[in-house]
């Protein structure tokens, strides 16, 4: 019974570690996109021309 507690709890850490990853890397994603569009903005008002 213990071995079969300690396999369920093995089990079930492992897929929430796993899902954990996955949104940790679609935020990642947002907020790379977010920061593409600021850049692109910033570059069309002339904000990041040092001249």
């Amino acid at each position: 019974m213990k071995r079969l507690t300690a396999l369920l709890l093995l089990a079930l850490f492992s897929t929430a570690t796993l899902t954990a990853c996955n949104t940790v890397e679609g935020a990642g994603k947002d907020v790379q996109k977010v920061g593409d569009k600021i850049e692109d903005a910033a570059e069309d008002t002339g904000g990041t021309d040092p001249n």
